[in-house]
């Protein structure tokens, strides 16, 4: 279940409202609590058929006419925004990092930063509570999908980007066996292709499920120019406790 947030009481209204007209996109509503921000035209626009409706209950089928225009208005926005952020998450990983294996990154100044990333999802509800935590924290990470959760959860791969978070490739089956190059271009090209089609973000991080690097993956991922994002520290969140999980972190 979505965690309540300050725009609850924009759903509460177009729920009043869409209910005594018939049915709406459910999932229009995850995207509006995103992309839209109290008293601009979603609130006019709504205010006004609750207004109307309130005053003229009679009138049900005109409602229903101006609330689907509403709706429509809103789906256009919203894929609009959809597009822009799409377009700022897709990028070309500086030169010198292209082909390259990347387990961590000196930095000069010595400043004190991590690079947040997450494996293997996108997966109902563990996702979007983890994507909650991190705008709780205004925390941007990346998320190395597996290509067949993108096909099984489009829409929680759109929500990663919606909240403004990267994407990475994890191959589509999550395999750990030996890959010839036909094989290693099904599982990473695949992912690729599904992933753009989703969301519209262009991929250039790679990251071989377990780490393995001799499985003919990273081989072809490198050749692909693709930079091959390793972790200097590992939570192994797979096998361990919540209060475990945390003194493996807080150790590193």
């Amino acid at each position: 279940m979505e965690k309540p947030n300050s725009f609850m009481w924009q759903h509460r209204t177009l729920l009043t409202i869409l209910a005594a007209v018939g049915s709406f996109a459910v999932g229009l509503m995850v995207p509006l609590q995103q992309t839209f921000k109290p008293g601009g035209a979603v609130h006019t626009s709504v205010s006004v058929l609750h207004n109307r409706y309130r005053n003229n209950p009679s009138d049900a089928q005109l409602l229903k006419i101006e609330s689907q225009q509403v709706f429509q208005s809103l789906s256009s926005r919203l894929q609009v925004l959809e597009e822009e952020q799409a377009k700022r998450l897709s990028f070309a990983v500086p030169k010198m990092f292209q082909g390259k294996t990347i387990n961590d990154i000196k930095l000069a100044n010595e400043e004190k930063v991590i690079a947040l990333t997450f494996d293997d999802g996108p997966w109902p509800g563990t996702t979007n509570d983890v994507l909650y935590i991190l705008d709780q924290y205004k925390i941007k990470a990346t998320f190395f999908v597996v290509g067949r959760n993108v096909q099984n959860y489009p829409e929680i791969t759109k929500k990663i980007v919606r909240h403004g978070h990267a994407l990475g490739n994890h191959t589509w089956s999550h395999y750990y066996h030996y890959h010839n190059p036909s094989a290693a271009s099904r599982e990473i090209d695949n992912t690729t292709a599904r992933v753009y089609k989703t969301t519209g973000v262009k991929m250039s991080l790679f990251r071989p499920p377990g780490g393995v690097l001799n499985n003919g993956l990273v081989a072809y991922a490198s050749k692909q120019k693709q930079s091959v994002v390793m972790w200097s520290a590992d939570s192994q969140d797979y096998r361990v406790s919540a209060s475990a999980l945390r003194n493996n972190v807080l150790r590193f």
